[in-house]
């Protein structure tokens, strides 16, 4: 039986990051992932653009992940404008006025992906058993025993687990999860506009849909159009003339034409948060732990801010000699991070259902909201800090 310290369960950037972390810790790695290594070295675009506040650029640097970002790929965002339905009021952000050069960053979610693979290339006490899955987890009082796929079994003082919010070793541990399927489905694209976006980030509550747009460089922005599932498939499936004017006329010719320049990319929404992150010496990461409705653009600032409290506390376990599993330190860990994301969570689910609700009341009280939220300075203040996350 192979033993190492930590077994961590899925090489998506959380849990790659989560590995950087601990590099100069001296404690041993393997990292279970079902993909191949030559489809982590070079993951194919997926259409996602990913939302980075202050906090998590400052530990994407600490770790070797922003330094690896191609610079003409990282797309400054220093406005922002929340609109509902037909009304002409907008609840604005704007940089400046939160006394910051930038209110965050757009990274296509697959150069995170890379960089994250890079940034662990060459790692001491790291290894990578690729191609597999974890079939079975047995904690024990001084460690767990994971068994893959093909036999092997590995025997680790903790398992982490960062393989995605529908995690299989979640309900392996026993751990349920709170799932709200939002029954939609979420079509993203990037498109060359007409206008300049003047690097402003919409979201946009329609009546039937919901719209945002993310600018990117270059002139263009991710057009990301939120539908009921058959409505976001028919389409994606348009011819590409059909597309550019359908686009174009949902956004109502705002930024002029709208010209498809990527492929095209379709999820399911469905918001998770497990009824616990901690296990006997098992622990959540990532979107395993808290998967965010992308409407608050937090759900992989979430992710990396799970993985460095977790690594945080190991490091000083194991600077000292202690127990890297020990039940105090993983529940300290699910303390911080419940607080760091519960409300959030919640407020998040709570907006998405307002403004997903078309009922006539419900449409007059969704722009109430927004002008509320827009004349309270103390509370439009709050929601500035959530977008910017200033400090890590």
């Amino acid at each position: 039986m192979h033993k190492v310290d930590v077994v961590v369960v899925g090489a998506g950037p959380a849990g790659l990051s989560f590995a950087r972390s601990l590099a100069d810790t001296g404690l041993s790695l393997a990292l279970v992932e079902q993909q191949p290594q030559t489809a982590l070295a070079d993951p194919g675009f997926d259409g996602r653009e990913i939302a980075l506040t202050h906090a998590s650029r400052q530990i994407m640097q600490g770790i070797g992940l922003w330094q690896r970002l191609p610079p003409a790929e990282i797309s400054s965002l220093r406005s922002a404008r929340v609109m509902n339905g037909s009304s002409p009021f907008a609840l604005g952000f704007a940089a400046e006025r939160e006394n910051v050069a930038e209110l965050g960053w757009l990274v296509p979610n697959h150069l995170i992906r890379r960089a994250a693979w890079e940034a662990v290339q060459g790692q001491a006490n790291l290894e990578l058993l690729d191609g597999s899955s974890v079939t079975a987890i047995e904690p024990g009082a001084a460690a767990s025993v994971v068994t893959l796929a093909d036999g092997r079994r590995l025997q680790a003082r903790l398992v982490v687990a960062a393989d995605s919010r529908f995690s299989a070793t979640r309900r392996m541990m026993g751990i349920g999860a709170q799932m709200r399927d939002f029954g939609k489905s979420m079509l993203v694209c990037r498109m060359q506009c007409e206008q300049p976006h003047k690097h402003e980030a919409w979201e946009w509550f329609g009546y039937g849909r919901t719209l945002a747009m993310l600018p990117l460089p270059g002139g263009q922005a991710s057009a990301v159009i939120t539908l009921p599932p058959q409505q976001a498939q028919a389409l994606a499936g348009l011819d590409e003339v059909a597309f550019r004017h359908k686009v174009t006329a949902m956004f109502e010719a705002r930024l002029g034409q709208m010209q498809p320049a990527s492929s095209r990319h379709v999820y399911p929404l469905v918001g998770v948060y497990a009824h616990r992150f901690v296990g006997s010496r098992y622990a959540l990461i990532g979107d395993a732990a808290v998967g965010m409705h992308p409407v608050t653009a937090h759900g992989f600032n979430f992710g990396l801010q799970s993985q460095q409290r977790l690594a945080g506390l190991l490091r000083t376990a194991a600077g000292k000699g202690g127990d890297i599993g020990a039940d105090a330190l993983l529940a300290s860990y699910q303390r911080g991070h419940r607080l760091a994301t519960r409300p959030l969570y919640e407020a998040t689910n709570a907006i998405a259902t307002l403004y997903n609700d078309e009922r006539r009341p419900v449409r007059l009280l969704r722009d109430a909201a927004l002008r509320i939220a827009q004349g309270v300075a103390p509370f439009r203040k709050v929601i500035a800090g959530h977008l910017t996350q200033a400090s890590a």
